[in-house]
């Protein structure tokens, strides 16, 4: 991967990682936060749909920044109870 396919795979991560902010309402950390998580939840997202056989940047990125923070919310929510 070169540089540029880099920076497009950090862009793609970082929108989908406000996108999916966006969609769990209350569950985000923030808008850094999420565009960290959403870089790390596109990979997840690549490699989960990699094993499917299924393909789609900015949907796959979406769905694993999604999951992600779910994932994040939960071990956040049962650390700190309230």
């Amino acid at each position: 991967m070169d540089y540029t396919g880099l920076i497009i795979f950090i862009a793609i991560g970082a929108i989908a990682g406000w996108l999916a902010g966006i969609l769990m309402k209350g569950r985000g950390f923030g808008l850094m936060g999420n565009i960290i998580i959403g870089i790390v939840g596109a990979i997840a997202g690549g490699l989960l749909f990699g094993l499917l056989g299924l393909i789609g940047s900015i949907v796959t990125a979406i769905v694993g920044s999604a999951v992600l923070l779910f994932l994040a919310w939960v071990i956040t929510k049962s650390k700190n109870p309230s």
